[in-house]
């Protein structure tokens, strides 16, 4: 029976906290806690799952989102070979490149219902080290354009962010210098 997990909003406070470190090894809860975050995301990608039980499709899903002050999400999207999955822990982003990118039709949140449109920009290619409680082992990401957004967008949530805090409100769909609209 997988844990019920409910989706915090925007609008709670705990939101623009910035969560803690997770203390390594992983402690049986924090691991589960990660397994049933992955659970959802997938059970969110299923249709008839989501239109039954009235939840949204997520591809990322960090620990602030059901409540707890972790640095720690999980991402999980694409098909067969091609899929993107993990459950990242203390992640850090130790490099990234001076071009920038962001999706032309905008980002979403499981933690927002409202619309914000306009570009969030982001950097095109980073480096991140994390744990990632998959595999059981350190590892260092390089993701560039789509699977970095994701990534920077699950890492904000960590620092209390959201990507509509990377809309320029005065001009939200500008196009920067370097910027690839993906």
């Amino acid at each position: 029976m997988p844990m019920k997990l409910k989706i915090v909003k925007d609008s709670n406070p705990i939101m623009k906290k910035k969560s803690l470190p997770v203390a390594l090894p992983l402690s049986k809860e924090d691991k589960d806690t990660l397994d049933a975050m992955l659970d959802y995301l997938k059970l969110s990608q299923d249709d008839e799952y989501a239109t039954k039980h009235n939840i949204r499709a997520g591809i990322g899903m960090a620990a602030i989102q059901i409540g707890l002050l972790k640095r720690m999400f999980v991402v999980y999207y694409g098909e067969g070979e091609d899929h993107v999955e993990y459950q990242l822990v203390n992640p850090k982003i130790i490099e990234y490149s001076i071009r920038k990118c962001a999706l032309k039709d905008g980002e979403g949140c499981l933690s927002v219902d409202s619309e914000h449109p306009g570009y969030a920009h982001r950097y095109y290619k980073i480096k991140m080290a994390a744990y990632d409680a998959l595999t059981d082992k350190d590892i260092v990401i390089t993701a560039r354009g789509f699977d970095a957004i994701v990534l920077q967008h699950e890492y904000d949530h960590l620092d209390g962010l959201f990507f509509y805090d990377r809309i320029d409100k005065n001009k939200p769909n500008q196009q920067l210098m370097n910027e690839e609209l993906l």
